[in-house]
């Protein structure tokens, strides 16, 4: 027996998508007007002024930093995770990808408390740390091992389905050419997964900027020296200067923005990659 196709009324219709249009506007679209309008509330220059003063400035280099050393870190252990799973059998592969995913069932507070039972001055590595003069938490550090935690898992599970739809016919036949393993990665494998893996990159760079919990446990609150921005937005919310506070936060935002263009242009290219693959 064939199923037909649910075809709702066309008043059904519409009233679901004003629905989902409103329930959209209500939760996103308002909130996100509003750190706009709230921002530039005294206009350009007041923006201008809170964006180029000196804690802000910091907290904005602190930010890039971060990013910079644990988006590329993240993309070689994805490519390196991705790569053992969808192309090798070997024990303990379930074991592997569900330690990939950890991170997504943790909460990023417990995962910054972590590192301070870790790495604090009365931690397991404490003493050892502190008589060789190493800051780990409440410094640069700490910070990078937080965000590299909660962010790691973005390439890696982009990567894997994707590279399991390709199978491994085509790094096969280039092996039994003579190719050797890394010539196989750069010349087979790197070109058919790049849009996933530029999809990967670029989710894990927007988690990496605008993470706050895990960030918040072990950054110690430094003004101007361990403050991302998201601490810095905190910060001049708690001390009242809304402006200050809106027009740091209007950048996250704008990052929002740019990723979500970018992430529909990707999503777009990646199935239409699957597609071309049959799947």
């Amino acid at each position: 027996m064939t199923r037909q196709p649910l075809d709702p009324s066309p008043g059904l219709k519409w009233a679901l998508l004003a629905g989902a249009l409103f329930y959209i506007a209500l939760v996103l679209l308002l909130p996100l007007t509003s750190v706009f309008v709230e921002a530039f509330r005294k206009g350009a220059a007041a923006w201008s002024e809170a964006i180029v003063e000196p804690d802000a400035r910091a907290a904005i280099r602190l930010t890039l930093v971060v990013a910079a050393i644990s988006v590329p870190a993240n993309v070689i252990f994805g490519l390196v995770a991705s790569w053992a799973v969808a192309k090798h059998d070997f024990r303990g592969k379930g074991l592997l990808v569900t330690l990939i995913d950890l991170p997504f069932s943790v909460s990023p507070v417990v995962a910054g408390s972590c590192f301070v039972l870790l790495f604090g001055a009365q931690s397991v590595f404490g003493e050892w740390l502190v008589s060789r003069d190493i800051q780990i938490v409440f410094a640069v550090p700490g910070i990078v091992l937080a965000t590299i935690f909660v962010t790691f898992p973005f390439v890696a599970r982009e990567l894997i389905p994707l590279m399991n739809a390709q199978g491994r016919d085509e790094e096969e036949a280039a092996l039994s050419l003579g190719a050797s393993g890394w010539q196989t990665f750069a010349r087979v494998t790197l070109p058919n997964i790049r849009w996933g893996l530029l999809y990967g990159v670029l989710l894990c760079n927007a988690r990496a900027m605008g993470e706050f919990g895990a960030v918040s446990v072990v950054s110690g609150h430094i003004r101007g020296e361990t403050n991302t921005m998201p601490l810095h937005v905190e910060v001049l919310y708690n001390e009242y200067n809304y402006v200050a506070a809106f027009a740091v936060a209007s950048l996250l935002a704008g990052l929002a923005l740019l990723t979500l263009t970018i992430k529909s242009w990707l999503e777009w290219r990646h199935r239409a990659q699957l597609i071309a693959l049959g799947h």
